[in-house]
């Protein structure tokens, strides 16, 4: 064995172990403001997390999920992937905790239907195409789960159109069932919103058939998960897939969507959690999001 080689094993070694050990539960907030409110509206904060992929072992995670309503949102969106095992439900409601009786929207991810199965990693690299899969192979789980979501102030948006008034303003929210096993069916809740309404998108896999067709609709802003903000990436470079066919530069974060003088924005999160099979991040660290929409006039800034 060369010195050379010697090397680039203690250093993949040390990459590897980083991101088991450490940066898979260095958690982070991610603020970021939205202009699309109509002028002299009051700002609307919103805490928008996805990608928990949770264990009841997780404690760590469970242990930063029960913070999160410190950061007092007026809203809180969820877009998927909430567990990795049925017997996370419990878990999961007792940490979200107070933030169950906050105004809220979500849907269900891929991992919400079916349990995670060993997959070679590299395959993840290639191009991801749509899984399919109809609800009724699903697992029953996702009926526990999405009742207990829905048992304070949260509503299942997934085909559903639901209009939320905070702030002095009105938000339309419309979602899709999981677009990576097929079972997006947006021409459900397609059309323009009435007049005076801000409409936003909801969605697991932002997979760039919905982006289109919401956008298409002058949606104002579509919140994603699902990417892992491409979960192992490259320092200085960033992801290098988004395991759906979305761009990998728009992995993570706030985006303009195409037909852009709609003024139409994509937020994908990053997410809190990996697939038990793969348990790793590089360059990538879990986070939520904080959201705050704001007035048109206002300049948009990301932190």
């Amino acid at each position: 064995m060369t010195k050379w080689f010697k090397r680039i094993v203690t250093v993949a070694a040390g990459c590897f172990a980083y991101g088991v050990f450490i940066e898979r539960d260095a958690f982070k907030v991610r603020r970021v403001s939205v202009p699309i409110l109509p002028d002299g509206a009051s700002d609307i904060r919103i805490l928008h997390f996805s990608d928990l992929h949770l264990l009841k072992t997780n404690r760590s995670r469970i242990k930063f999920i029960a913070t999160l309503a410190g950061l007092e949102p007026d809203l809180v969106v969820g877009t998927g992937d909430f567990i990795a095992e049925p017997d996370a439900v419990p878990a999961l409601t007792r940490a979200l905790g107070r933030l169950i009786d906050v105004p809220g929207v979500f849907v269900l991810g891929s991992a919400d239907y079916e349990m995670p199965t060993f997959r070679n990693p590299f395959s993840y690299l290639r191009s991801t195409t749509t899984r399919e899969r109809t609800k009724t192979e699903s697992s029953n789980f996702s009926e526990e789960l999405t009742a207990a979501l829905s048992a304070g102030a949260w509503e299942n948006v997934a085909d559903r159109r639901v209009e939320i008034a905070v702030q002095g303003s009105r938000l339309e929210f419309r979602g899709t069932d999981d677009a990576h096993l097929a079972l997006d069916n947006y021409e459900n809740v397609a059309g323009r919103a009435a007049a005076g309404v801000i409409p936003i998108g909801v969605t697991h896999a932002p997979y760039e058939r919905v982006l289109k067709a919401m956008a298409s609709d002058r949606l104002r802003l579509v919140f994603a998960g699902h990417t892992h903000g491409g979960q192992v990436c490259v320092p200085f470079y960033g992801a290098l897939t988004t395991n759906c066919d979305l761009n990998p530069k728009y992995a993570k974060g706030l985006s303009r969507l195409r037909g852009g003088s709609n003024a139409s924005y994509l937020h994908v999160s990053a997410g809190l959690g990996t697939s038990p099979t793969a348990a790793f991040r590089f360059a990538c660290p879990p986070e939520v999001s904080l959201v705050t929409l704001t007035a048109k006039t206002r300049k948009n800034q990301h932190r």
